[in-house]
């Protein structure tokens, strides 16, 4: 690993709040455990090495293949070699679900375009709506 590549892996991080819920939801409340900081710190760099170490394996079977963008294909393949075999029935089911999600928030995009109503007339509506609700509850 270049001195260039060790400094930027030093930078990358998860959100601690998150990794601490994500934590505190796992842990059974009856265990009567805590998770300290430098727990969930540690915790937290296992996972930026992990995320590296798949990633970089990934990029790897991409440029080996000739293509510019990773996909969810190389992710797989990434995790079959690297010996992580047991995690790709749930990597697929969530790039499923995101895509799932994905075609959720095109349509709406869709909808939109497709009510013929321009920026200012949907900016018009809106503003009635808001006074409407307004007077409501006054």
């Amino acid at each position: 690993m270049s001195d260039h590549e060790f400094t930027a892996n030093d930078e990358l991080s998860l959100p601690k709040a998150t990794v601490q819920k994500i934590v505190t939801e796992i842990l059974p409340p009856s265990s009567g455990c805590s998770f300290s900081k430098e727990a969930r710190d540690l915790l937290i760099e296992c996972c930026v090495e992990f995320i590296t170490l798949i990633s970089s394996e990934a990029n790897e079977i991409s440029e080996k293949e000739a293509k510019k963008t990773i996909a969810c294909d190389h992710i797989t393949k990434a995790l079959e070699q690297l010996g992580f075999s047991d995690y790709v029935p749930a990597v697929v089911e969530a790039a499923a679900e995101h895509k799932e999600v994905q075609k959720g928030r095109e349509k709406r995009g869709d909808k939109l375009a497709q009510s013929g109503l321009s920026l200012e007339e949907l900016e018009r509506i809106q503003a009635e709506q808001f006074a409407q609700a307004a007077a409501r509850h006054s």
